[in-house]
């Protein structure tokens, strides 16, 4: 069967392109679980994150900062910070969906990256509306399905840093985000928030990096706004500069 509206891609298709979207990083929740319980969190606070944050970067931010010592403000302030990302995307998707009003705030609790990649690689309103639904239902049931085994798996054997079991979260993380790295800029700004993350590790309290990090977004989008100017004079002084007759 294909979209209702023409050059649509076959509702199959869109299916299956959500499904291994949501299956891939859904599996990752296992992670998680076994992260957030290392960190001191108990199964039932762990599940509570996925079924009510469901936001991976921001789930392993907190339970990264209070692992780390960090001040439970600090660290809410951290994954807040990264999860606000996700109020951006619903302002865009919420044109493409054009859900009823009633139905609205259910799909706010899917509004992620994963969602919002599939649903804006499709190229009508019907592929959209598959897309964002599939890929949210598969993503949500199986990240706190793997969550829950993650953390009782935890709980199980006992202390996760003898496992080498405390970087399953931000490798999953890492391995996440490298991706969706496509620019110039974007690449330098992940650098720069690395640098600075890790450059005040030592010297702040845990939390604090992360959100100072942040700082690289607003930075380089500056140096970015300089430079555009910039270069459109340069343009404009060689066309107007005389040329010599050949």
């Amino acid at each position: 069967m294909r979209s209702e509206e023409g050059g649509g891609k076959p509702d199959a298709a869109v299916v299956r392109d959500a499904l291994g979207v949501g299956v891939a990083v859904g599996l990752s929740g296992f992670a998680f679980g076994v992260t957030s319980v290392g960190s001191g969190l108990t199964v039932l606070q762990t599940c509570a994150l996925s079924l009510l944050v469901f936001t991976g970067a921001s789930q392993f931010a907190l339970v990264g900062a209070l692992a780390g010592g960090g001040n439970p403000l600090t660290a809410a302030a951290g994954a807040f910070f990264l999860g606000v990302r996700n109020a951006f995307y619903g302002l865009r998707l919420s044109q493409l969906l054009a859900l009823p009003r009633a139905v609205r705030p259910f799909a706010a609790q899917w509004v992620i990256d994963e969602t919002t990649a599939v649903a804006l690689a499709q190229p009508t309103r019907r592929g959209v509306r598959i897309g964002f639904t599939v890929t949210g239902l598969t993503l949500y049931v199986l990240w706190n399905l793997t969550t829950l085994l993650g953390a009782v798996g935890a709980e199980a054997i006992g202390d996760t840093d003898a496992w080498g079991l405390d970087a399953a979260g931000p490798a999953v993380f890492l391995a996440l985000l490298a991706p969706m790295l496509k620019t110039t800029t974007e690449r330098a700004v992940a650098g720069a928030a690395v640098l600075l993350g890790l450059g005040l590790l030592p010297v702040l309290p845990a939390g604090v990096p992360v959100l100072v990090a942040a700082l690289a977004a607003p930075a380089a989008l500056y140096m970015e706004g300089r430079r555009a100017p910039m270069s459109a004079g340069r343009m404009k002084a060689d066309n107007d500069a005389p040329r010599e007759d050949r």
